[in-house]
C-alpha cells in the first residue's frame, strides 16, 4: 500500500509501475484516487474553517450576553438580534460541518479501498515480464542428477513405506488432504524440527503463532485477490485460518510502536497452513504437491528500511544453505514484475531439483514487501531522534514439508527403493541412515 502523498505527487511513476505489472485496468484508479484525495482535503479544510468560525461566533456571544444585562431597553433589541444571528450562524455551521464530516469519512474509505488495489512500487532490479514464464534463473546450487533407474511419483514412493493414505483422507475430508504415517510422518516432523533449529542457530526467535486471525489483519498482510483465492473464513466470526504463519507473525505488530533499538525483529515460526488452492492444476500437482492443509516453518524480519535488501539477500541464502545441508540441489529464480503480488517490492523462489520430472519446482518463496504491510497495519518505529517511521517487512519459507518431502524422497531414493538420510537429519530420525521400504 502506497502513501497517498506519494501517489498525489508522483502519478506518472505510479502509473508506469502499474504498466510494468501488466495491470492496465488499474490505471484509472490513480486519477480517481487523486481526485478523491483533493475532495477529501477540501472537505477537511472547510470543516476546519467552520470550527474556527464557530469558536469565534461563540466567543463573540459571551460579551454580548454581558452587554444585554446592562443595556437599556432600546439597546437590548439590537444586541439580542446580534446574539440570535450568531446563534443561527453557529447552527448552520454545525449542520454543514456534520455534512462535511460524513463526506470526509466517505472519501477516506473510498480512498483506502482504492489504495489497497494499487500495487507497491517494484524494485528497479525486478525483471519485467507478464507471467512466471519470464522469471529469471540467477544461480544454481548443487549438481542436479538423474539416476539410471526409475523414480516413481512421490505418493508411489510413500506408499512403499506405507507412509501415505490419500483415499482415507478423501473419505474423511475430501480432495486436497492426506494421512502421513510411519517413517514418512516421522521424516515430515524431522524436517520441521531440523528447520526450526537451523533458524534458531541463525539467531531467529522461535515462535508458535495463532492459527486464526481477524479480517483487519488479513487485509493488512495480503492483497484482496490473494485473500479471496487463499483464505478460509470461519462462518459467523471475524476469523480466518492462516494460509502461512507470516500472516499472524507480521500481524503481531499491528498498531504497535516499535523501539528502533529492538530492530531487526527476526522470528521463525511453525504453523499449520490452510489454503483453498482454487483453480485446476496439472498432473504434477496431484498427491501432496498442492493441498488444502500443510505445515510449514517460516522466517520473518521487521527492520529499518535501509537494511531490508541486505536481509532479503540473507534470507533466501538461508534457504539455499538448508537445502544444501540436506543434499538437495536447488536454484534461485528471480520473480518478474507480473508474477509479483501487489504488496511485494522484490521476490525470488528457491526451486528444488526433481529427478523424476528432470526439472526444478518451487519449494521456498522469499519476499521484500517494503513498508506496505507496515502502512496497512499501522506499524511504526520510534527512532533515536524521537521521530516515527515505517519499518520494512520480509518473509521467506524455511521449509514446507509436503513439497520438501517430494524433493527429499526423489533426491535420496536408491535403486533398491530405500531412501538415504543425510547426516544433518539423522539426529532427528533416531540415528537412522536409511529408510527401508516395506513393499
Amino acid at each position: 500500500m502506497l502513501d497517498i502523498k506519494f501517489v498525489r505527487e508522483n502519478p506518472e511513476i505510479v502509473k508506469e509501475n502499474i504498466r510494468k505489472k501488466f495491470q492496465d485496468a488499474k490505471l484509472p484508479l490513480v486519477d480517481e484516487v487523486i481526485e478523491l484525495d483533493r475532495l477529501n482535503r477540501a472537505a477537511i479544510n472547510e470543516a476546519n474553517e467552520l470550527r474556527a468560525s464557530r469558536n469565534a461566533l461563540s466567543k463573540a456571544n459571551g460579551p454580548l450576553f454581558g452587554k444585554l444585562k446592562k443595556a437599556s431597553d432600546e439597546e437590548k433589541a439590537a444586541i439580542q438580534a446580534q446574539i440570535d444571528a450568531n446563534m443561527a450562524a453557529v447552527k448552520a455551521n454545525d449542520l454543514r460541518r456534520e455534512e462535511l464530516e460524513k463526506l470526509e469519512a466517505e472519501y477516506a474509505e473510498r480512498i483506502r479501498r482504492i489504495m489497497l488495489l494499487i500495487p507497491n512500487i517494484i524494485d528497479p532490479s525486478v525483471p519485467i515480464g507478464e507471467s512466471d514464464e519470464f522469471n529469471v534463473e540467477v544461480e544454481r546450487f548443487g549438481e542436479p542428477t538423474t539416476p539410471d533407474y526409475e523414480v516413481p511419483y512421490h505418493t508411489a514412493i510413500m506408499e512403499r513405506f506405507n507412509g501415505v493414505d490419500m483415499d482415507a483422507a478423501g473419505r474423511v475430508s475430501g480432495n486436497g488432504f492426506y494421512y502421513l504415517m510411519g517413517d514418512i510422518a516421522r521424516l515430515h516432523s524431522a524436517v520441521l524440527a531440523y528447520a526450526r533449529d537451523f533458524m534458531i542457530e541463525k539467531g531467529f526467535i522461535y515462535c508458535i503463532p495463532p492459527f486464526m486471525i481477524h479480517g483487519n489483519v488479513v487485509e493488512g498482510v495480503m492483497s484482496q485477490n490473494d485473500m479471496d483465492a487463499m483464505m478460509y473464513k470461519i462462518e459467523g466470526e471475524d476469523l480466518y485460518l492462516i494460509g502461512t504463519s507470516e500472516h499472524s507473525m507480521i500481524g503481531k505488530f499491528i498498531d504497535q510502536i516499535i523501539p528502533e533499538a529492538s530492530l531487526p525483529q527476526t522470528l521463525t515460526s511453525y504453523s499449520p497452513c490452510f489454503r483453498k488452492e482454487k483453480g485446476a492444476h496439472g498432473i504434477e500437482e496431484r498427491g501432496v504437491y498442492r493441498i488444502h492443509q500443510f505445515e510449514k516453518q517460516e522466517m520473518i524480519v521487521v527492520c529499518r528500511p535501509e537494511d531490508s535488501m541486505e536481509w532479503y539477500e540473507k534470507m533466501w541464502r538461508y534457504s539455499v544453505e538448508l537445502f544444501k545441508s540436506l543434499e538437495i540441489p536447488v536454484r534461485q529464480l528471480e520473480c518478474c514484475s507480473g508474477d509479483l503480488a501487489d504488496l511485494k517490492v522484490k521476490s525470488c523462489d528457491i526451486e528444488a531439483w526433481s529427478p523424476r520430472q528432470q526439472k526444478y519446482f518451487e519449494v521456498c518463496s522469499c519476499s521484500n514487501l517494503g513498508d506496505a504491510q507496515a502502512r496497512r497495519l499501522r506499524m511504526r518505529v520510534k527512532g533515536s531522534d524521537g521521530k516515527m517511521y515505517l519499518p520494512h517487512t520480509l518473509n521467506n519459507t524455511v521449509v514446507a514439508p509436503p513439497r520438501m518431502l517430494i524433493a527429499f524422497l526423489e533426491n535420496h531414493l536408491q535403486a533398491d527403493g530405500s531412501v538415504t538420510i543425510p547426516e544433518a537429519l539423522r539426529g532427528y530420525m533416531g540415528g537412522r541412515e536409511v529408510l527401508i521400504p516395506s513393499k
